[in-house]
């Protein structure tokens, strides 16, 4: 009777082990620098894709007209900017002007009492408890989902029956309902006002209204300024709502009349370069908004992000 022997594995020895941890640490450098290469250089192509046509506008804005049409689209030609500038500011009795001032007025004036309104609905809608909440805010998050130019038709059919086209409560009154506002105010109340902050300063005999102009107001900045950003950009870019609106040229915002100069460049290719420096000139106050209020929406983005 043969008798059955079980052989046992040798345990690995303390070399090979020291060795294959060695090659998962000379490893992983590698695949986090292939990792960062790979982050980096997709960044690069989405700067240079972003940043791109700005670097057209930029570089075509000063040329000359021969210029212009004579070389390619990233070749500088004779430095004549500020020839172009001064041309912009002063065809058609300086229209341009008028324009960049109605641009400001709707996007401005407009943004600033929308984004007030937003603040107080959204702030409302957190703190306060009243019968059908959840469905009017259900209700108001819907209006998210509905394109502007879809209710555009409508929105022209009550302002003429208003008797308000072709002035400017045509394009600011529209631009007060903004469903996202509300949403973002919400959320930021949620993350920025404590509801204790509030009960003590009911306790101390602040009214509502003091309450919110006085403690969640200020607490409430950096989603005011995020808010007011998305509504100025939309506001300066709100071309469609102009277009329906509005007949008379003194009251185009800066985009519809460079639409309107673009145009009849067929006929006049001396607006070509009005258009191009014109643009230019269109795109810098939402860049200097940016810059200079990145402070707060960098901020306010991170709202709610941790409990």
């Amino acid at each position: 009777m043969s008798t059955l022997t079980h052989s046992t594995p040798a345990p690995a020895r303390p070399e090979t082990d020291t060795r294959s941890r060695a090659t998962g640490r000379r490893r992983t450098p590698a695949n986090v620098l292939l990792s960062k290469a790979l982050v980096n250089g997709l960044l690069i192509l989405a700067a240079c894709y972003t940043l791109m046509p700005v670097s057209w506008l930029l570089i075509a804005a000063t040329k000359n007209h021969r210029d212009l049409f004579a070389t390619s689209g990233f070749t500088l030609g004779d430095f004549d900017l500020l020839a172009n500038l001064r041309h912009v500011f002063t065809v058609d009795d300086g229209i341009y002007l008028r324009w960049f001032g109605n641009s400001v007025l709707y996007s401005v004036v407009g943004s600033a009492a929308s984004t007030l309104i937003c603040v107080a609905t959204g702030y409302a809608f957190d703190k306060y408890d009243f019968k059908g909440k959840e469905k009017l805010f259900g209700l108001v998050l819907g209006g998210v989902l509905v394109p502007s130019t879809v209710i555009q038709l409508p929105m022209y059919l009550l302002a003429s029956r208003a008797g308000i086209v072709n002035t400017y409560w045509a394009l600011l009154l529209p631009a007060l309902v903004n469903p996202f506002g509300v949403y973002l105010a919400r959320v930021f109340s949620e993350g920025y006002v404590p509801g204790e902050v509030l009960e003590a300063a009911r306790v101390d005999g602040a009214g509502e209204l003091r309450t919110f102009a006085r403690i969640a107001l200020p607490m409430l900045a950096p989603g005011f300024m995020t808010i007011f950003l998305f509504s100025f950009t939309a506001s300066w870019n709100n071309f469609f709502g102009a277009l329906v609106m509005l007949n008379d040229d003194h009251l185009y915002p800066v985009n519809l009349g460079l639409f309107m100069w673009n145009s009849v460049t067929q006929q006049q290719p001396e607006y070509y370069a009005l258009v191009i420096t014109g643009s230019l000139v269109a795109v810098l106050p939402l860049i200097a908004a940016f810059v200079c209020l990145q402070r707060f929406w960098r901020s306010g983005l991170t709202a709610g992000a941790v409990k």
